[in-house]
Formats: structure tokens, C-alpha cells, sequence
């Protein structure tokens, strides 16, 4: 709503504005494209038109979705996945992703499933063999591995912390994130 209120005010046409996307009917001239940034930047938005970091942020964007809200296991791997949803080859994306961002996607995805993990376990609602099936993991073991791989605790450590932290998922993935 407050980017279609933006490019209104902005006298600028569009015909489709989803969540970070904007379809603009006109060809923006320097000077629009600095308002609409400006405009943008006001209400706490920034205007991308770096087409790498557009990719970029769709591929969080479905790592997100997959990891956190998704309710079915994938029925195929996760590179697929992400490759079939971008219409991408995966090397692509993958090389891209790695470049810009300093980390893999594979690391990406596992900061994002420990972190779906960490909740999980916090909601006392299903055992580590039903958090690691839901997880796409191969076995309760290998969740175990990668957890304290990612955060130096194991599971069911984790579980009996009475500071339970977890992290926003804007900052998933960074280098800096640990517990």
C-alpha cells in the first residue's frame, strides 16, 4: 500500500506492485527514479534495481517461504526446488547467491532450518524425531549434528535453556549470528 501511495503521489502508472516487485507502466527517467527512492527511502524501503541483488533477495525470499512457513516436505531437493521456482539453473543461482552474499545457499538454508528447529523445540509441541522429519532431515542424528554444528549446543541442551534466544529472521544467515 505505501509503495502503490509512493508512485501515485509520484504521478507514475503501474500495473502490478507485490511484495518486492513493482511493474511501472513508464520508462522512469533519472530524476523519477531518484524520487522514487527518496519517497521509498522515507517510509523505510529501498529501491533495488540491481538485478543481482533482485535475485538475491528472491532466493531468500523462497528459502524463507520453504524453511518457515511451508507445512509439506518438498518432494524434491532443495536446489531443485529453488531452481525450479526461480526458472534459474541452480549453478547460476548458486554462484550468484555466494558472490554477492559471502555465504552459500546451502548455509543460508541451514542457518534458516536451525533456526525453524530452535522454534520448533520452543513450542514443546512435537519430539526431535517429528522435528526432523518435518525438517527434511535423514535422521534424528544428522538434525542433532548440524544443530550443534550451527550453535554449539545440542538439541536437547538447547531445550533446557532457560535464556531460549533465537534470532529475527532478517538475520539469518549472517556470519555474525550464532545462537
Amino acid at each position: 500500500m505505501v509503495v502503490k501511495e509512493v508512485l501515485k503521489e509520484l504521478g507514475l502508472h503501474f500495473i502490478v506492485v507485490e511484495l518486492g516487485e513493482v511493474d511501472i507502466m513508464e520508462t522512469l527517467t533519472p530524476d523519477q527514479r531518484d524520487k522514487v527512492k527518496a519517497a521509498l527511502q522515507e517510509c523505510g524501503l529501498d529501491l533495488m534495481d540491481d538485478k543481482r541483488a533482485v535475485l538475491i533477495e528472491k532466493i531468500k525470499k523462497v528459502i524463507i517461504e520453504m524453511v518457515h512457513y511451508g507445512d509439506e516436505r518438498p518432494k524434491t531437493n532443495f536446489s531443485d526446488y529453488i531452481s525450479e521456482k526461480l526458472n534459474h539453473d541452480y549453478t547460476y543461482l548458486s554462484n550468484i547467491f555466494s558472490e554477492v552474499s559471502g555465504t552459500t545457499i546451502e548455509h543460508y538454508i541451514i542457518a534458516h532450518k536451525i533456526e525453524r528447529v530452535k522454534e520448533l523445540i520452543l513450542y514443546d509441541e512435537l519430539n526431535l524425531t517429528q522435528i526432523s522429519y518435518k525438517m527434511n532431515y535423514s535422521s534424528v542424528a544428522h538434525l542433532s549434528n548440524q544443530f550443534k554444528k550451527v550453535t554449539g549446543l545440542s538439541p536437547s541442551h538447547f531445550k533446557q535453556l532457560k535464556d531460549k534466544r533465537r534470532n529475527p529472521i532478517e538475520d539469518i544467515g549472517n556470519s555474525n549470528t550464532i545462537i
